[in-house]
């Protein structure tokens, strides 16, 4: 299966949230950020066939990416378009 293409979401300033959430996450939380880089990279290679416990399917074509670290868990939204995924945002 070929790669899925990730893409960020980026507002009308050309900002994209998550990147600046991980960002923040790398310097607060090291083992937690790499949870949730692990995860957009599984996305990345799996795509559509991504499945839990890593992902799930929410409703109305947004799914999630889930990533765990001790006791807190991390949601990261995401949706299809073709062979590109874009992660929109974090719950």
């Amino acid at each position: 299966m070929p790669r899925t293409q990730v893409a960020f979401f980026q507002d009308a300033n050309g900002e994209a949230p998550v990147v600046n959430w991980l960002r923040e996450l790398m310097e607060t939380n090291e083992k937690a950020w790499a949870h949730c880089r692990a995860r957009i990279e599984m996305l990345g290679q799996f795509g559509h066939e991504l499945r839990r416990p890593a992902a799930d399917y929410l409703r109305d074509g947004i799914y999630e990416l889930r990533a765990k670290q001790g006791h807190v868990q991390y949601r990261i939204l995401y949706f299809f378009h073709q062979r590109q995924v874009a992660i929109s945002l974090i719950a």
